[in-house]
């Protein structure tokens, strides 16, 4: 997952010199613009900020009744505000949560990645502690407040996160009766929630007392330990409520199963469930077929559906543990994949795999997107998917059969003992969103003698290109564990024929530690792997492939914004999306971009809004040209996707984003939701 890369940004010990001015990995800044109360005053904080959105059931296109919008695509109608007056962006209102400004517990591991849902006026979103917070959506004022009490002085051992909530409507209560309108949260602790949506009052008919315990009869569950979580919303599929998991998936090869569930929305019944390993097998030598020892291949990211086809897309991550798969020969098939079920039984409709075997990280994390392209005059429903090695598929919506061709390349290979390569893998002959592969002619330096280090270090280790396998020499992987394309997905303007994501440049090195010297004296840097991959005979060891003087060895810029032909899948424009600044305390050239965590929002209008990058700022780009054109300040980073939304007929559109920083790339938190308007 994602998160042990940030892990390792947060433990990286090298105190940076001035050269420094690209790395996010210094301390936390102070917080800037810190307001008092929950509502403030917009002038309290500096400002300078054929696709239409079909939203499911009763909800007009002027709401925003999922994380992601409609389909997965991050788009909406709404066109009041456009290319030409958005510099006249204000702040209409902000609102504080109190996870960080109260000061409840340890917030050292949270992330604010939350994405509100609009629904009938109220905005509703989740706090990284599953908080569920209702907001008035033109005034910003509080309307209630939900607290599951999961424990904080609890040190979860990766990031506190949720991406969000989901509303379903109860068509057979009427419209103001008691739960009536939900929402549905799944907490950190793996718990399914139901709240009435006007009070926010546990349902007492859903499950016990409005919740279910999710840890219920998952496959090689430990009790005790916190390796299975909830960080996305649920998806919401008729009156069926879809869930995937968060798994800690490097520490032992049996983790828990990476299973996805169906629920009844009315009474919190499970209706099936859906194990995507369960069938995993290896035929020995005798002919004899053995299970595979994994875990994980779970679906942590936001899943998205076809109403129409009664279909939801399920991307999935790696078998466990990561970076040796001795224990699980074989494709591994279903992880590192997109899958459609039947949200009526989780029947598999079809699965296609990006990576086979992964043993780089490479989760399928960026959310699918729905859209409709045209080839050879007819209108082709596709699912758009990548994983973090930045491939992009074009998938049919209903036999998954790759749209554009597909390759299968051969790879280079293990050289370690026991580990079974896949000889090739899967290559859209789209080109890939970021550069695959670091060779030493590649490396990059602020200086001639800090690329020269860069070329030594490279030379060193194992790269021969994409999907150099981990070695015990060590091996470049490039795109890093953090992508390529990672959970930010896509925001798809079908009128205009393109879609936009975010694209990270930086590389890693995995480097296999055999069994016998994990635990040597000394104190050296591998007597503890950040990987323990239990079971098996290796520990993994994972770094950012850095200079000497803690500036990344790949080029600028570290972190882009692509505009891509929805067509032909090539690129139409690229960007460098934000900066260092806010981190270093001093100016850094744009040129060099910043690592990005978060997605695009784009409108009818044409105008793409964006925070993702490590700056405090809002960003809007031409999604025609990629031109910047406004940026507004924030009081914290923006590792969210912002949305977008009319909370009555003839009112004003509002672009809402949460700000609140993420604790692992160590910028500074906070707990901000700030709605922007034209005046």
């Amino acid at each position: 997952m994602r998160s042990r890369l940030l892990q390792q940004c947060a433990a990286h010990p090298r105190v940076l010199v001035a050269a420094a001015t690209a790395c996010w990995m210094l301390g936390s800044i102070p917080f800037v613009g810190r307001l008092s109360g929950r509502v403030a005053a917009p002038g309290l904080l500096l400002a300078s900020v054929t696709n239409a959105a079909r939203s499911p059931g009763r909800f007009p296109a002027s709401d925003w009744p999922a994380a992601s919008g409609a389909d997965g695509a991050h788009y909406s109608p709404l066109d009041e505000i456009t290319p030409r007056n958005v510099r006249s962006l204000r702040v209409a209102w902000v609102y504080r949560t109190g996870d960080v400004s109260d000061g409840r517990g340890d917030t050292s591991a949270t992330a604010f990645e939350t994405t509100p849902v609009m629904i009938d006026g109220t905005l509703y979103l989740s706090t990284p502690f599953s908080r569920v917070i209702a907001l008035d959506a033109e005034t910003g004022a509080e309307r209630w407040t939900f607290d599951p009490h999961v424990d904080r002085a609890k040190r979860l051992r990766h990031h506190v996160t949720s991406r969000g909530v989901a509303t379903w409507r109860d068509l057979q209560r009427g419209e103001h009766e008691s739960c009536a309108h939900r929402i549905l949260v799944a907490t950190i602790d793996a718990r399914l929630i139901a709240l009435d949506a006007a009070s926010g009052a546990p349902c007492a008919t859903f499950g016990n007392n409005g919740e279910i315990d999710l840890r219920a009869g998952v496959r090689q569950l430990v009790p005790h330990l916190a390796d299975y979580r909830q960080t996305s919303p649920p998806a919401v599929v008729g009156d069926v409520v879809v869930l995937g998991s968060s798994i800690t998936d490097n520490g032992r090869t049996n983790l828990p199963s990476g299973v996805v569930r169906g629920f009844d929305a009315r009474t919190g019944a499970q209706l099936w469930a859906w194990e995507p390993l369960i069938e995993a097998s290896v035929r020995d030598a005798n002919g004899v077929e053995h299970p595979v020892a994994s875990g994980a291949a779970n679906a942590w990211s936001l899943l998205s559906v076809d109403t129409l086809r009664n279909l939801v897309f399920v991307p999935t991550g790696s078998a466990s543990p990561d970076h040796f798969g001795g224990m699980r020969p074989g494709s591994n098939k279903y992880a590192n994949s997109v899958v459609a079920l039947d949200a009526r039984t989780g029947r598999v409709a079809w699965g296609f795999q990006l990576v086979h075997h992964d043993l780089w990280d490479y989760d399928v994390g960026a959310q699918p997107a729905l859209a409709e392209i045209v080839q050879n005059g007819r209108r082709v429903p596709v699912v758009i998917a990548s994983s973090k090695a930045s491939n992009i598929f074009y998938l049919h919506r209903e036999s998954g059969a790759p749209v554009h061709p597909v390759e299968e390349r051969a790879v280079p290979q293990s050289d370690v003992p026991g580990e079974f390569t896949s000889p090739t893998q899967p290559f859209s002959v789209t080109p890939p969103l970021t550069p695959q592969g670091l060779s030493p002619d590649d490396a990059w330096g602020l200086t001639p003698v800090d690329r020269a280090m860069c070329r030594r270090i490279i030379s060193s280790l194992r790269s021969e290109g994409i999907y150099t396998p981990p070695s015990v020499r060590g091996s470049v992987v490039y795109p890093g564990f953090i992508g390529g394309v990672n959970w930010g997905g896509f925001a798809v303007d079908a009128d205009r024929g393109i879609f936009v994501t975010v694209s990270d440049r930086i590389a890693s090195v995995a480097t296999l530690v055999p069994r016998e010297r994990m635990r040597e004296p000394g104190g050296n840097d591998e007597a503890m792997p950040v990987g323990e991959q239990a079971r098996t005979p290796y520990g993994a060891k994972r770094d950012m492939l850095m200079s000497p003087l803690g500036l990344p060895c790949t080029p600028p810029p570290w972190g882009t914004l692509v505009g891509v032909d929805l067509a032909t899948g090539r690129k139409k424009w690229e960007v460098p999306l934000g900066t260092m600044s806010d981190l270093t305390g001093f100016p850094t050239p744009k040129a060099w971009g910043s690592v990005a965590l978060g997605g695009p929002l784009t409108t009818a209008s044409g105008v793409v809004f964006i925070g993702a990058s490590m700056d405090r700022r809002l960003h809007a780009f031409d999604i025609q040209t990629g031109d910047l054109l406004w940026d507004g300040a924030l009081p914290a980073s923006a590792q969210a996707t912002p949305m977008t939304y009319r909370a009555r007929p003839g009112g004003r559109q509002y672009v809402v984003i949460s700000a609140g920083g993420h604790a692992l790339m160590r910028s500074a938190l906070g707990d901000y939701v700030i709605a922007w308007a034209l005046p």
